[in-house]
């Protein structure tokens, strides 16, 4: 908003974008970008300095509160035969497994223990 206002012709002779720019604490790139708008919008302030909408709708997540509390569950059992414990990738494996939890990456499910301060030994 500030950038528009600094180019404004109504109220006298315009300073270069350089100028603006150090004004106002943007590059001269963003002054350009923004003027660019402007003129592409027909000159309607809201939509230059507006938010585009999404295109697309975000996407959902497929960790619920469920699949965390199923996830947190199968960390804290006892690891399988032959394991001495639980790895990250052993719990990819076993999540893919079980039907009723969406198949994980192993960096997610590392990033689902992480956040609920679940820590694999």
């Amino acid at each position: 908003m500030r950038v528009l206002l600094a180019l404004d012709t109504s109220v006298g002779e315009v300073d270069p974008r350089a100028v603006i720019a150090e004004r106002v604490g943007v590059s001269c790139e963003s002054v350009r970008l923004i003027s660019k708008r402007y003129v592409e919008t027909g000159g309607d302030v809201w939509a230059t300095v507006g938010r585009k909408e999404r295109a697309f709708p975000p996407v959902p997540s497929p960790v619920t509160g469920e699949v965390e509390a199923r996830l947190i569950a199968l960390a804290c059992s006892a690891p399988p035969r032959g394991q001495a414990r639980w790895s990250l990738r052993l719990l990819e494996k076993h999540v893919a497994l079980v039907e009723d939890i969406p198949d994980l990456d192993h960096s997610t499910i590392g990033r689902v223990l992480k956040k609920r301060n679940c820590v694999l030994i």
